[in-house]
């Protein structure tokens, strides 16, 4: 675990008078949040449920706030429907934050990336521990960074782990963890899938997670309509042979056509990738709501495309696995993408 001096108190969770400091804010904090980021995939949705389910376990009730809609395939997880959506309960999440003593910030390392609701977090007078994995963390009152770790909902375990509430975890918290996990390594291929990450699995099956279940709920969902668009995606591969780069895209006609549903395109990113050579893979959408692309980049190797997309795409993430947006058209960030890929990149391998 490893811990920031960022915040302005700085704390090392291997401390036992720091376990016994959290343990107190716990069990006297009467209005807890747990906040995840926007548009939240299966590791901020299965960290948020695991913590949740966990403190309800310990007798703490808390509430978790999410910015925006989450996909379907994620809906069946233990608890899900608690979930309140900022979009949607705008007033009551409002009176939720006036009201909080302590937050818990789950798989976001800063505050714009909880969109409109950035101001009111910034602007709480409630503690605020984050737990994330991903680089350049904002400065908060409590922080667990470590960009080792291949999952907030790893981190969540280790969290729990670490305040000695191991034997609180039942079925309900093991399944959401173990869901955050498996989608956040993808399916443990990634690299930063550790010999530690098996061991928790491992745990988190023993404690009642039932992997085939998961994996049908997660992956056995698909409609007709998320396959046609699926395919119409796979048409528009263009592949730049000397970069060892593919790029896939689609547009917001295609969108609307196909009866895109949100979480439809999730992992579409990850069908360049597996073409053989590749090692880079850059997949553009355009956004249905607003006037920007949105990007989605992978890689295999060293490639780092989380300082790709730092540097070139207003985003961010890990090393192999980043995002990003362009204010431009969907032709013009391609043409942009093209030319830095051939000019600005000397070796992708």
């Amino acid at each position: 675990m490893i811990f920031l001096h960022l915040p302005k108190l700085y704390i090392t969770m291997f401390k036992p008078e720091i376990l016994s400091e959290i343990k107190q804010l716990v069990k006297t904090k009467k209005n807890i949040l747990i906040l995840a980021h926007q548009n939240p995939d299966g590791d901020a949705i299965g960290s948020s449920l695991g913590l949740f389910h966990c403190l309800r376990n310990i007798g703490v009730q808390s509430t978790i706030i999410v910015p925006n809609e989450f996909p379907k395939f994620l809906k069946w997880m233990p608890g899900a429907k608690n979930i309140i959506i900022g979009e949607y309960r705008v007033k009551f999440v409002e009176i939720a934050f006036r009201n909080a003593d302590l937050i818990f910030c789950l798989d976001f390392n800063t505050s714009s990336r909880i969109n409109q609701l950035e101001t009111k977090l910034n602007e709480s007078k409630a503690i605020k521990i984050l737990i994330d994995h991903h680089q350049n963390p904002d400065s908060y009152d409590y922080i667990y960074s470590d960009t080792s770790q291949p999952a907030t909902c790893q981190m969540v375990y280790k969290f729990i782990e670490a305040l000695g509430e191991a034997s609180k975890i039942d079925e309900k918290i093991a399944t959401c963890l173990y869901t955050g996990i498996l989608t956040d390594t993808g399916s443990f291929r990634f690299k930063n899938t550790t010999a530690e990450t098996h061991q928790i699995i491992a745990t988190l099956i023993e404690k009642g997670a039932k992997p085939d279940n998961i994996a049908s709920n997660i992956f056995d969902c698909n409609t007709s309509e998320r396959l046609k668009l699926l395919g119409s995606v796979l048409e528009s591969i263009e592949i730049i042979p000397n970069k060892n780069t593919v790029i896939l895209q689609v547009t917001k006609a295609q969108l609307l056509e196909l009866g895109y549903q949100k979480g439809d395109t999730e992992g579409f990113v990850n069908y360049g990738l597996s073409i053989i050579g590749i090692k880079f893979a850059a997949f553009f959408m355009e956004d249905l709501q607003n006037d920007f692309i949105k990007i989605s980049f992978r890689s295999k190797g060293n490639f780092d495309v989380n300082k790709f997309s730092r540097s070139y795409f207003n985003g961010g993430g890990h090393i192999n696995a980043a995002g990003g947006r362009s204010n431009l058209s969907l032709k013009d960030t391609i043409s942009r993408f093209k030319n830095i890929i051939q000019n600005e990149i000397n070796e992708i391998s």
